[in-house]
């Protein structure tokens, strides 16, 4: 009679050991895992915080600027404003993208490696 059991190891991860975990936070491959998403989250957030400061001491401190017309009632505040919208889902699915092709392989070689099915 055939079951549809998982395999045992599925069923019972192997949970590594306070070593272990010490020794694979040091480890080259983590550490490369580790400068992907920094080099990537970092630049990304400190750009996007500037940009979204920018808009705010624009609203605040250049009125006139933000009330020029571009064309019939659209002004400048509101086409950057919607330019804040644009680029958070731009940033989103850009991250989404460097993370199914950088970072998820390379977690996914280690968390493997870490339950023993490596």
């Amino acid at each position: 009679m055939a079951t549809d059991a998982p395999p045992p190891s599925k069923v019972h991860p192997r949970y590594p050991s306070t070593e272990e975990f010490v020794a694979e936070q040091e480890s080259a491959e983590f550490g490369e895992l580790r400068r992907s998403y920094r080099s990537f989250a970092f630049p990304l957030t400190i750009a996007f915080i500037a940009w979204y400061l920018l808009y705010v001491l624009l609203s605040n401190y250049a009125g006139g600027f933000m009330g020029t017309k571009l064309f019939g009632n659209v002004n400048v505040a509101l086409v950057l404003g919607l330019a804040q919208f644009l680029t958070t889902f731009l940033i989103a699915w850009w991250y989404s993208r460097h993370a199914a092709a950088e970072l998820d392989p390379k977690a996914e070689a280690i968390k493997s490696r870490m339950e023993g099915g490596a």
